[in-house]
């Protein structure tokens, strides 16, 4: 182990002189009391060292402990139901040991080493195998079955395994034989660096989208299962709402919630939430498919920068196992303000409003560790991890150097806007700004499964919001009864697009979620009302006449319904079509009334 000593203290910023062997990247405990740090930075024999804890107390002569290791995680069962802080520690188990409030110096394994579990191998003695082959499975929880892996490096033939049993993760499951290591002892976890991407046979273009239960998402904005999204917005506009949507809805396998320097109240709301909420799949509790990484504001800034490398390792470990993993991130700029605040520590010359200059590759390297993948291992089994980050800029300025950034790497942006949040009107992704670029990935996945006429449907739907945005100007000027039917007929429909279909209530028990099926009805009814409205007004119908229909409260109700009742959502089509022709027929009467 080697050994320093500290010379300089500057908040979380520790510079300790005789480190000579130490490398970067390097773990150290600084101090007696074995405070946590990593090494940032080197020269000569002098290490700054990042410290994960409070450093209140600390003084120039006290001893600094290299491990001569990167800072890492452990990965095997027991992760799923975990909350955990930046740094890997099980924050239950602290507060079992210490109470409620983190000690300094605490240093917890993030995997319970006493805990048994059911082993059963799936590897028979004289099987060749590389990294990432699975070893045998481990009934984690009732809804995921953890299959224990290979570790990347190690690579030979099987010599021995364990029979199928009850065994803690410290115990030898398999022998394998390797060429340059001798016999290496296989246990059913072992570590890995969280700034070190694990690695993949062949990373591939998303074909499926992640659906997530939100109607603006999933019609109009798309995110691919392997895809990255950001959310940028400014207070009070919904991020951390929508990315707890997502982590409830989303029909991913696996869900990886960072909650990085986000206030402690926020980070309170998902820990008591996600126990109660059920899985819609299966019907369990959500939390036994979720790992909560939970690091506050109120908590060492330090331990921020390193939360969303352990939060998407993590989520790297569960994809090779073949699963789909969501993660999301809350907020990626209070991560960014972690990384500028020991910037300025270190004295490095400040980039774009005092953030590093290498803000824009680290933000890149974050977000390109996402991807659809095939797996290493013969299997080539298919995994997918998609990240979506939440942006925190100041007063939703979206020239922020962090949105940019993250603009740059990203394919799906989902614009927040506070025009929409003042007008009550969530979620407020703006439908105008925002974007996806998978919808080209996407199209033959939505042909199969939905038709043609879906994507057909959505496309004129977006049409009609972007000639209403144009509309709006003139009707303002001269009101909306001045303008032509038709165009009065663009300003009502769009208006039922944004207040029946795009406006979701996350806290409505019906509403919070609506499945593709489900959104695809009442798009339908929509767009099928615009037609038969318009088809009216060519036989010159007038356009108030239309507008009044009974069947128009039936309409705003549709989100309402539950989703075993979707056929009622489409027989309104059929009440639709009738009430349109009576409305017909009796102005046809009535003018044939007034010619005679």
């Amino acid at each position: 182990m080697i050994e320093g000593k500290i010379e300089k203290i500057a908040g979380p910023l520790v510079v300790a002189a005789g480190m000579s062997k130490a490398r970067m990247y390097d773990v150290a405990f600084v101090s007696d009391d074995r405070l946590i740090g990593e090494i940032i930075e080197l020269k000569e024999d002098r290490a700054s060292i990042q410290v994960y804890e409070e450093t209140g107390g600390l003084k120039p002569g006290d001893p600094v402990y290299g491990t001569g290791e990167p800072l890492s995680v452990e990965l095997g069962p027991g992760l799923l139901k975990a909350i955990y802080d930046g740094i890997q520690r099980p924050l239950d188990r602290v507060r079992d040991q210490v109470g409620d409030w983190i000690t300094r110096g605490i240093n917890i394994p993030g995997l319970d080493h006493e805990k048994r579990w059911e082993f059963t191998p799936s590897l028979a003695e004289g099987t060749e195998v590389g990294g990432g082959e699975i070893l045998g499975t481990v009934p984690e929880t009732e809804l995921i079955e953890h299959k224990v892996m290979v570790p990347p490096d190690v690579s030979g033939e099987v010599t021995w395994v364990v029979e199928k049993g009850s065994y803690t993760i410290d115990e030898t499951v398999a022998r394998v034989r390797t060429e340059d290591r001798g016999e290496v002892e296989l246990q059913m976890y072992h570590r890995w660096p969280v700034r070190k991407s694990r690695p993949i046979r062949e990373k591939q273009a998303p074909d499926q989208p992640l659906s997530t239960g939100q109607r603006v998402i999933d019609t109009f904005f798309p995110v691919g299962k392997g895809g990255t999204a950001c959310v940028p917005g400014p207070f009070g506009s919904g991020k951390t709402v929508i990315q707890h949507q997502l982590a409830k809805w989303a029909d991913a396998e696996i869900v990886v919630y960072v909650g990085c320097g986000e206030r402690g109240n926020e980070m309170t709301d998902v820990l008591q939430e996600f126990p109660e909420l059920e899985d819609p799949k299966s019907g369990k509790p959500l939390i036994l498919r979720t790992v909560l990484v939970a690091n506050t504001s109120n908590m060492p800034v330090a331990a921020r920068e390193a939360s969303v490398y352990t939060g998407i390792t993590i989520g790297e470990y569960f994809r090779d196992m073949g699963y789909s993993v969501a993660l999301m991130a809350d907020s990626t700029s209070r991560w960014a303000e972690a990384m500028r605040e020991m910037s300025g520590r270190l004295e490095e010359m400040p980039g774009e409003e005092g953030y590093p200059a290498y803000l824009g590759t680290r933000i890149a390297e974050f977000y390109e560790r996402a991807g659809k993948v095939l797996c290493v291992g013969e299997e080539n089994r298919p995994g997918a991890l998609s990240v979506v980050g939440a942006v925190s800029p100041p007063g939703g300025d979206l020239s922020d150097p962090v949105v940019q950034a993250t603009l740059r790497v990203v394919k799906v942006f989902w614009s927040l806007q506070a025009e929409l949040a003042y007008q009550r009107h969530f979620p407020a992704i703006g439908w105008l700004g925002s974007y996806s670029l998978y919808l080209d990935n996407l199209e033959d996945y939505y042909r199969e499964e939905m038709g043609r006429e879906w994507i057909d449907m959505r496309d004129r739907a977006m049409a009609l919001l972007q000639e209403e945005s144009n509309l709006q100007e003139i009707a303002r000027l001269v009101g909306a009864e001045s303008l032509s039917p038709e165009d009065q007929l663009i300003l009502y429909t769009a208006r039922s697009i944004r207040e029946d279909y795009l406006h979701q209530n996350a806290f409505h028990e019906v509403d919070t979620y609506t499945s593709m099926e489900k959104q695809q009805a009442m798009l339908s009814v929509i767009m099928s009302t615009h037609e038969k409205m318009s088809e009216a007004l060519k036989r010159e119908v007038l356009p108030g006449t239309l507008f009044e229909l009974p069947v128009r409260e039936e309409i705003s109700r549709m989100k309402y319904t539950s989703e075993e009742e979707v056929e009622k959502v489409e027989n309104l089509k059929d009440k639709v079509s009738e009430q349109i022709r009576n409305v017909i027929e009796k102005a046809e009467a009535q003018r044939k009334g007034v010619a005679g």
